[in-house]
């Protein structure tokens, strides 16, 4: 008697099909194309977390320097003075200062303005 592989086969498949639920057309109900598609995705995946953080750091930098500069200093310059005046904070968290608590940005801006 040769043995298939019919139940294991159609476990692997139905996992396939629920992990492609959604997609479009043929890649969420052919099992080859869900399976491109499914690689494809998870490499985009894969990718796009290191990508977030860069656009995230990117967006922080914006934020910092549009409020820098409306209290007459450069982003570059500001930074300078931060590290010159032993100040540690990150971008994140200078970005949401900028947005939410501009009195006390404004106090930090002013240490840095100091050690210039």
């Amino acid at each position: 008697m040769r043995a298939t592989v019919g139940a294991v086969r159609k476990r692997k498949h139905k996992r396939l099909l629920k992990d492609v639920k959604g997609y479009w057309g043929a890649r969420s109900k052919l099992i080859r194309k869900a399976r491109e598609t499914l690689v494809r995705a998870r490499v985009y995946s894969f990718r796009d977390r290191k990508c977030r953080k860069r656009d995230f750091r990117r967006l922080w930098i914006v934020r910092i320097s549009a409020a820098v500069r409306q209290r007459g200093l450069s982003y570059s310059r500001f930074m300078s003075g931060l590290i010159k005046s032993k100040i540690e904070i990150n971008r994140k968290m200078l970005a949401d200062l900028a947005i939410n608590d501009p009195a006390g940005f404004d106090k930090i801006v002013e240490l840095a303005k100091q050690n210039i």
